[in-house]
């Protein structure tokens, strides 16, 4: 079986590569985000107030509902006057405006060499194994 292959002791595991990639993603927009004096849930807080989710849904599945953390990620914005509530200032519209090229560049680099197919086919691999987990969790 070709899943069988990729557990043998010379290759790590699909989990341990999803690891490793959440780890260096993180590492590498924190690095990229710091020269701005910004973390990467203040820039998804940006993104998520120019959206249509409130900033406490889009950052939900990292802060778990956590009135503090949610506070700890959007305070330093407020003070920015970069936010009021969940809205974007016109300096806040304009920071996001030149934080997305940094991170679109960013993004550029990490997915150098993989195809829009295989980056499209990578996704949807993931999304249903996600899936099949959470259909396992619930029975």
């Amino acid at each position: 079986m070709l899943i069988d292959m990729y557990m043998s002791d010379d290759n790590k595991p699909i989990g341990w590569w999803l690891k490793e990639v959440d780890r260096l993603l993180e590492s590498s927009f924190e690095r990229l985000l710091a020269d701005d004096g910004l973390t990467r849930r203040q820039w998804q807080a940006l993104n998520a107030a120019a959206g249509d989710q409130t900033i406490a849904e889009a950052l939900a599945p990292f802060l778990h509902g956590d009135p503090a953390a949610l506070a700890a990620v959007t305070n330093p914005l407020v003070e920015r006057e970069w936010l009021t509530g969940d809205e974007l200032t016109a300096a806040g519209s304009h920071a996001l405006e030149d934080l997305t090229v940094k991170v679109q560049a960013q993004r550029r680099r990490i997915t150098a060499g993989i195809t829009d197919e295989e980056y499209v086919a990578t996704v949807d691999v993931l999304r249903r194994m996600a899936n099949n987990l959470v259909w396992r969790l619930r029975v």
